[in-house]
């Protein structure tokens, strides 16, 4: 007797282990995509709770010119253990990064000057129209899609 097994498998980013010289390159895009990029970890209590709200916005933002970044604080050595099978049992599909840079303090003031180190932060920038704003609080759904379109109208 024959037997045929489905394999289902969870297409969920791997997310790309990156420096800091790699995500100022994002960071200072010249083109006309707005760009939100959130910092987060999966240690992060209000970071895994707002995290479906970015998913979300992705989704609904697919088809314009606005790429959602995901990038995790998490350390290198979580992310075999935490950082994959969280977005794996979450089926997370967008653009994910590992910073990894461990010391916050040589690199923070790039992403923002007013950062002070806390989680989750967000900006949303758009080089090109010279549109920049930094968000240090969680969002939900509807706090996200307002604060997005508040920057933007600008």
């Amino acid at each position: 007797m024959l037997y045929c097994f489905a394999l289902t498998s969870v297409s969920a980013q791997i997310p790309t282990i990156i420096k800091m010289a790699e995500l100022e390159r994002v960071l200072k895009a010249q083109n006309d995509t707005t760009y939100v990029v959130n910092f987060w970890a999966t240690w992060c209590v209000p970071c895994v709770k707002e995290f479906p709200a970015f998913q979300a916005f992705a989704n609904k933002h697919l088809n314009e010119k606005v790429k959602v970044v995901m990038v995790s604080l998490d350390f290198k050595k979580e992310y075999d253990k935490s950082l994959i099978p969280y977005l794996q049992k979450h089926n997370i599909d967008g653009t994910v990064y590992l910073l990894d840079e461990p010391d916050y303090n040589a690199w923070i003031e790039k992403v923002d000057k007013d950062w002070q180190g806390e989680i989750p932060v967000t900006l949303i920038f758009n080089n090109g129209k010279k549109i920049r704003k930094f968000f240090a609080n969680d969002f939900m759904p509807e706090t996200l899609e307002k604060s997005f379109s508040n920057t933007i109208k600008q």
